[in-house]
């Protein structure tokens, strides 16, 4: 493989731009999609150049942005962790725990000085000529604007802009006499003290605020358009803590928890579309031990759709019911429709006094970082392409695109496509090729083509916000995002590289390089 890595920086030596630095592999982001496929790279391409770029001042992605009281994981430990590094610690980790975590991986595996801190893509153009990237980025410490020139572009920004949430436009926020706050862009001189809040939301972030800051408060309401799913349970393994009082080896564990709660999150899952009237009362039922039985759960807690359509919320040691039992918390289930001096005005014509209005309303959904994309001169229009399992895409050469999973841990995906990145690398170091593209064959020509995700399958409002920016999705199974990991954890490994579906490119030099 040596060899093979010496001949890939030969051959492409004389073809890099004059101004820029060259490297076979760039990866986009730093949090914990890119972290991730870095350690991947060093493992299974050892002999390949790469550097990550991250626009944040530091790394964790999600787990820097997110600096909100009670900020946690909603996916437990063992499968939102990496496979190759062992959890120690509660399943519901905090933002400070996970990024904790990420930097013992960084440490550990000698990936600080990959890492490009402060540095802001904001383009990337391609050249069939010399079957490159040039990536163009802006230090955010100095306004300097750099470039590197790369073979391969791994993209692992995530899903959602880091710089603002999504917020809906109210009629009457400027009449509001107190403040509005967004999670996502939480200020540190922020104090709830004694103060009247409004969470405005229903997902797991207003779920992780309202008990995280009830106590403070003098009271929280949590104002919701429509109710959520949620599955309470104690912030513990069971298993785990049994290995380790038989003093089983924490990798060990690890793997034998991590397949554990694999196996019942699939029976799980295939139980919502199975039976989904059972599952709905169960989950309700859950809901109910904690708010008794007198509990208004038919309006507050009880969702207007299946279970899975949307991600099912995790209380951990049912913190969020505990609040509302208590009275330091309360639910109101209605609409906004408007904004007062005072508070918020409700469609029903209750109103809601507030000093404090904290709108953990989602995300804005981010399409490849926001970068502009310029293949051979022309811009990319990521919707007009169709996606190959949801990590390539036609038209766009030499790029891979980590999205996870909604059903289950993020993290799960980020080892699978590393996997299938270092293998297509290498397999691209074999044939002596320097370009790779996905492309419809002649069996796949003229499916229907539609949406990248089915509405009725999954539908939270930040993807049903942004469905118009992303890539297209055919009828067969090559050319959709499943969002099956229990299908895709043999199905990716099993990918044939000389499927006519990936098509190899050369450049002259190349060529004969390796020829030669």
């Amino acid at each position: 493989m040596s060899g093979m890595a010496t001949l890939s920086t030969t051959a492409r030596s004389g073809r890099r731009p004059q101004a820029a630095e060259y490297v076979d592999v760039l990866i986009v982001g730093a949090g914990i999609s890119g972290i991730g496929s870095a350690y991947h790279l060093t493992r299974q391409c050892p002999g390949m150049s790469f550097v990550v770029l991250e626009a944040q001042e530091s790394f964790g992605g999600t787990w820097h942005t997110h600096r909100y009281p009670g900020a946690r994981s909603d996916s437990d430990l063992y499968t939102f962790g990496y496979r190759f590094k062992p959890w120690i610690g509660n399943p519901i980790a905090t933002a400070a725990e996970i990024r904790a975590y990420l930097s013992e991986v960084i440490d550990e595996n000698d990936l600080a000085g990959r890492i490009r801190y402060g540095h802001r893509i904001v383009s990337a153009a391609w050249s069939s000529d010399d079957n490159l990237w040039t990536v163009e980025a802006v230090r955010t410490d100095t306004g300097e604007t750099v470039q590197i020139a790369a073979g391969f572009l791994w993209m692992c920004q995530g899903y959602y802009r880091h710089t603002e949430g999504y917020t809906p436009d109210w009629d009457g926020q400027d009449r509001f006499g107190g403040r509005i706050v967004h999670p996502q862009t939480w200020p540190d001189d922020l104090d709830l003290s004694g103060k009247r809040v409004v969470v405005v939301g229903s997902g797991a972030t207003a779920a992780t605020l309202v008990p995280s800051i009830a106590a403070d408060c003098a009271h929280v309401t949590l104002l919701q358009r429509s109710p959520t799913y949620y599955i309470s349970a104690r912030n513990q393994n069971d298993l785990a803590d049994t290995l380790r009082t038989l003093e089983v080896k924490e990798e060990w564990i690890h793997e034998i928890v991590r397949r554990k709660i694999l196996y019942d999150q699939g029976a799980f899952t295939r139980r919502c579309f199975d039976e989904p009237d059972v599952v709905k009362q169960e989950l309700l039922a859950g809901v109910r031990v904690h708010l008794g039985p007198d509990y208004d759960i038919g309006t507050h807690f009880t969702p207007r759709y299946r279970p899975w359509r949307q991600r099912i919320g995790f209380v951990p040691n049912g913190d969020l019911f505990q609040g509302i039992a208590s009275g330091r918390a309360s639910v109101v289930t209605d609409e906004i429709e408007r904004f007062t001096k005072t508070g918020i005005e409700l469609k029903s014509g209750a109103t809601i006094d507030a000093d404090v209005v904290i709108t953990a309303t989602g995300f804005n959904l981010n399409v490849l970082g926001d970068i502009a994309f310029v293949i051979d001169g022309k811009p990319l229009t990521f919707s007009d392409t169709v996606t190959y399992r949801g990590m390539m895409f036609t038209g766009v050469p030499n790029l891979a695109w980590v999205f996870g999973y909604f059903r289950a841990s993020w993290t799960l995906r980020v080892d699978l496509i590393a996997d299938f990145v270092c293998r297509l690398l290498n397999h691209m170091e074999v044939k002596g090729a320097d370009k790779v593209e996905v492309a419809l064959r002649p069996e796949d020509r003229g499916m229907p083509l539609s949406l990248w995700m089915d509405a009725e399958d999954f539908n939270p409002g930040y993807l049903m916000r942004g469905m118009h920016l992303l890539p297209q999705r055919g009828e067969a199974p090559e050319w959709r995002h499943t969002q099956n990991y229990w299908a895709e954890k043999d199905e990716l490994p099993a990918i044939d590289l000389d499927d006519p579906v990936f098509v190899y490119g050369w450049t002259e030099d190349r060529r004969h390089a390796v020829n030669e």
